[in-house]
């Protein structure tokens, strides 16, 4: 059986049948553990915490108050979820077992905070925070936050320590946003922008310039966006211009179904609402008329590989081969005509064997004549 030590400096504690009140000064010492089962309200201290603080419950638990308490070690095993009031902030781990955090996503200065070099470990689909996630002191951090069923992290990368940042998920159309006092209407956008998701965006406070990582699934229908995720960027809603505006793509990987794609730098706060966009086509018109291409990788020396015409006038390049299900299953920055028919990445049933036969879709950006082209290939085995 774990052994507890709860140390009281003063207090003046009123349990209920559903809720323990702290209105004095709660410490749990180092090696201490604590479990809650009922509520906790908070109006007193509870923040010198260097021990484990666990919640456990199989319906849902809340935790309020006028003051936040700072937990060391956190835990949460509650079937319905644990809902938070107030602020609840972590210092060293919080560790997801069973059951979401909830926060009120009208309540931007609610959340679970992160201090630090704090951490979490566990999280999942049914296992994530559903409202706002914070940092405090970070740098860099993946905010674990989802809707009920979906964990849909967002990852920031900041130029310096953030003294305070604030992330949540929504999975709606922002075009009717539940609780935002604007709408932010999809057709609104700069010229360089094609299409805005109208199925999800993240709402990310913080003053920092930042990179951000935002991901995708298959309830995101990225399809929508662009044939292609090579097409894909990041957008956020200005609020000075009062549209979407173009964030840039400078890492894009995955496929359609499941991916990620990261953001050039901006600063958070100069946006309402960020989400996931189509690109209009950066490249100049086309100079250069390419193929479709037809290949037999059978090892007779004759359309063994795929060679792409005029690669040696951009030997800077990037070239993405996608089956017919729009899976990529092929991907070479510099590509000088290596193609074999053998897919590097994706679902292989059998890699020495190769790709089986059929159309294969492919990109090539030919990057120092600033020209883009798309096309066909056809393996025959």
């Amino acid at each position: 059986m774990k052994q507890f030590s709860l140390f009281v400096l003063f207090t003046n504690i009123l349990i209920a049948q559903t809720s323990f009140h702290n209105f004095g000064n709660i410490q749990v010492h180092e090696n201490g553990q604590v479990g809650f089962h009922l509520n906790l309200s908070n109006d007193g201290t509870f923040d010198q915490n260097t021990g484990l603080v666990g919640f456990y419950n199989e319906d849902t638990l809340t935790i309020s108050g006028a003051f936040s308490p700072v937990f060391y070690d956190m835990e949460i095993v509650v079937n319905n979820g644990l809902f938070l009031n107030t602020t609840v902030n972590i210092i060293n781990n919080n560790n997801f077992i069973v059951g979401n955090i909830y926060t009120p996503k009208e309540q931007i200065d609610v959340g679970l905070n992160f201090l630090n070099e704090a951490f979490y470990i566990g999280e999942s689909n049914i296992t994530l925070i559903n409202g706002y996630g914070h940092i405090t002191g970070k740098e860099s951090f993946t905010f674990p936050v989802g809707d009920d069923n979906r964990l849909r992290t967002l990852t920031i990368n900041s130029t310096k320590v953030n003294a305070l940042a604030k992330c949540a998920y929504f999975y709606e159309d922002p075009n009717f946003p539940s609780i935002f006092n604007s709408v932010f209407d999809t057709d609104s956008k700069d010229l360089d922008i094609f299409s805005v998701s109208a199925i999800e965006f993240w709402k990310l406070e913080g003053e920092i310039p930042s990179t951000v990582t935002l991901t995708w699934d298959s309830f995101s229908n990225i399809n929508l966006l662009g044939e292609f995720i090579t097409e894909l960027t990041v957008v956020g809603w200005s609020k000075t211009e009062a549209q979407w505006i173009n964030l840039g793509g400078s890492e894009v990987k995955g496929e359609l179904m499941f991916g990620s794609i990261t953001s050039e730098t901006f600063i958070p706060n100069d946006f309402e609402i960020i989400t996931i966009g189509g690109s209009n086509d950066i490249f100049e018109p086309k100079t250069i008329e390419l193929a479709n291409y037809f290949m037999t990788p059978n090892g007779d020396n004759k359309n063994d590989f795929l060679v792409i015409d005029a690669i040696e006038e951009s030997p800077n390049n990037t070239l993405q081969i996608y089956n017919r299900y729009g899976l990529l299953v092929y991907q070479k920055e510099n590509y000088n005509n290596e193609f074999n028919g053998v897919a590097d990445r994706g679902i292989i049933i059998n890699k020495n064997s190769g790709l089986p036969s059929g159309i294969y879709f492919y990109i090539i950006s030919l990057n120092d004549l600033k020209l883009k082209h798309q096309g066909y290939l056809y393996i025959s085995r």
